[in-house]
């Protein structure tokens, strides 16, 4: 029983770029749908926050799976689909729209990190995790201000 010989394993960071790859996809298509260049400055800050963290991340999931995570989280699938649907119903408020879901993007990548930050990491992996929770907190805080200026 010698706890110290047996390797920890990376876990749960692959979930975390599959939410952040979602991220990536839906600020992309909600950048195309804002009209106000401010608005989509702040969407480009966002998406290469996630990008850069996304390939200082992916080492540890090629180590928890065996391969890169390319895949894109189901619940932010799900959050861009029913945006999409709200702006053809609401065309006038758009931008309130996709500010208010991608905040909402922005709490699931931070829940996702606190969750595997609750798991025994690798030393690595966790000071990674905790470097990209800071910059996603971040973007997290700046969203939220955004979203305080659009209402």
């Amino acid at each position: 029983m010698n706890n110290s010989t047996q390797a920890i394993e990376t876990q749960h960071v692959a979930d975390i770029i599959k939410v952040m790859n979602g991220g990536i996809d839906f600020y992309e298509k909600a950048k195309q749908e804002v009209d106000s260049p401010r608005i989509q400055r702040m969407f480009d800050k966002m998406i290469d926050a996630k990008e850069s963290a996304v390939t200082e991340l992916q080492p540890f999931a090629i180590a928890e799976n065996g391969k890169p995570e390319n895949d894109s989280s189901m619940e932010v699938s799900a959050r861009q689909a029913y945006t999409k649907v709200l702006d053809k119903v609401s065309r006038d408020s758009t931008e309130h729209t996709y500010v208010d879901q991608l905040e909402e993007v922005e709490d699931k990548v931070l829940e996702e990190l606190d969750e595997a930050l609750k798991l025994e990491q690798p030393v690595g992996c966790e000071r990674a995790l905790r470097a990209v929770q800071a910059r996603m907190k971040e973007c997290h805080d700046e969203m939220k201000a955004l979203q305080n200026t659009t209402h």
